[in-house]
């Protein structure tokens, strides 16, 4: 059951996040909306994070913490999920952080609107150059498909990090994070938007995304590869099985690669209804009904 007196739960996975932690947590104990619950789960770190969060919890009776063995970020996400009981959700990686009116803004769009989704403008923070990934410069509100991926850029970014969901979309839609694997975000913010009534835009608010050099995201080992392919292959099979209206090309996973001598001979990738094949770096386009 939502508890009515809170109004955001905030999710924050942790794992050894010793030089970031308090940053993220500074911006949200400060939120200009003081009616949330911030849940800290601590995947298994063995640096200091354990202590930096436990002195915030003792600090904050907001702040409610989850110890668990490390099992990746979408097994934390879904920990926080059974745990929240805010009106909406939302999450917080541990090496990012938010306006101090973020959530309010957040929160107070989303109610005007009746809307299960409310989005943010999303910051890149990086050693080289900022850049906004999503840049919102009016409010914005829709119920239609192919509108609301466009609002939330679902062609090229999944992060469910710049929004808030309604808790009762997520529970009614059973919309949870992949386990025990990289991009567990994918399928997650897909489903999100697909099954919202409306989604709402928020300008002049921001969510900071820290592009940390040790994270997951920039880890290019061949596990990585195949999970980021497996999640985009989940997105098209979901989208196919609800036969729903949204562009063709935005979606696409690799279905067969084949090498010889470590170069490329064949590459097949689908989307929705169509393929693409590329011979030796070549493309050759096919429209089918697949």
């Amino acid at each position: 059951m939502e508890n009515n007196s809170i109004l955001v739960s905030v999710i924050i996975p942790a794992y050894n996040v010793e030089k970031y932690i308090a940053k993220c947590l500074d911006s949200l104990i400060n939120q200009s909306l003081k009616d949330i619950e911030i849940i800290i789960i601590d995947d298994g770190s063995t640096d200091k994070t354990p202590f930096i969060i436990k002195d915030y919890a003792n600090q904050d009776k907001r702040i409610k913490v989850i110890a668990q063995t490390n099992q990746k970020q979408g097994a934390a996400r879904n920990r926080g999920l059974e745990a929240a009981s805010g009106e909406y959700i939302g999450f917080v990686d541990a090496d990012d952080w938010v306006d101090l009116n973020y959530f309010e803004k957040l929160y107070e769009t989303a109610k005007k609107y009746n809307s299960d989704i409310a989005l943010a403008t999303n910051i890149r923070i990086g050693s080289k150059k900022t850049k906004k990934r999503i840049n919102i410069k009016y409010e914005i509100v829709s119920a239609n498909l192919k509108e609301r991926f466009k609002l939330c850029n679902l062609k090229k970014d999944y992060c469910p990090t710049n929004k808030i969901y309604k808790n009762s979309l997520l529970k009614k839609n059973n919309i949870l994070f992949a386990e025990g694997v990289f991009c567990e975000d994918k399928i997650f913010t897909c489903k999100a938007v697909y099954y919202a009534n409306t989604v709402v835009t928020v300008p002049d608010i921001y969510y900071y995304y820290f592009r940390n050099p040790k994270s997951t995201v920039n880890t290019k080992n061949p596990e990585h590869i195949d999970d980021k392919n497996n999640a985009k292959r989940t997105v098209v099979e979901f989208l196919r099985e609800q036969k729903a209206s949204v562009l063709d090309c935005d979606f696409w996973y690799t279905k067969t690669k084949i090498k010889i001598l470590g170069i490329p001979l064949l590459i097949v990738n689908e989307s929705l209804f169509s393929r693409k094949y590329i011979i030796l770096g070549f493309i050759n386009w096919c429209v089918s009904e697949i």
